[in-house]
């Protein structure tokens, strides 16, 4: 049985491709799903990529990385990473590492997108690189 990364991507972003294409780019998140399978496949390992725009479905995923021995998860958590308390207790209550990813860099946008509840507890975080942010954790992941 090969190693499985989760991929698990919050609110909005089953809209990229069209939403905001000046900030989040063109790629839509089948066409970084895509990419990030072929590298992993490479690479001996199984992707297991997720979206949904529910707090919970995320958290409930975290659990089941954690159940499934999962070798790490990338976090794009969107909206949530700067919001939710209950994400950050979610990645503490696990032993499976987390990367946080975001397509753009929060740091150089609104002042309320500068604070990473996500951040506290993630193993790294890549950010500000468009859908190369995904390949950065997952050559991370990879060396783990």
């Amino acid at each position: 049985m090969a190693d499985i990364i989760f991929v698990l991507n919050g609110p909005n972003l089953n809209m990229l491709g069209t939403r905001e294409p000046e900030i989040y780019g063109m790629d839509t998140l089948d066409d970084i799903a895509g990419r990030l399978e072929d590298k992993a496949r490479e690479a001996g390992v199984d992707i297991d990529f997720r979206q949904s725009n529910h707090e919970g479905h995320l958290i409930d995923w975290l659990h089941e990385a954690q159940a499934a021995g999962a070798k790490a998860v990338l976090l794009n958590a969107a909206g949530f990473t700067h919001t939710s308390i209950a994400i950050l207790d979610a990645i503490k209550a696990i032993k499976v590492p987390v990367f946080e990813v975001h397509l753009s860099d929060p740091q150089q946008r609104e002042p309320f997108r500068h604070f990473s509840y996500v951040g506290l507890a993630a193993k790294a975080v890549f950010a500000g690189h468009g859908a190369n942010s995904y390949e950065l954790a997952l050559d991370a992941a990879l060396q783990l």
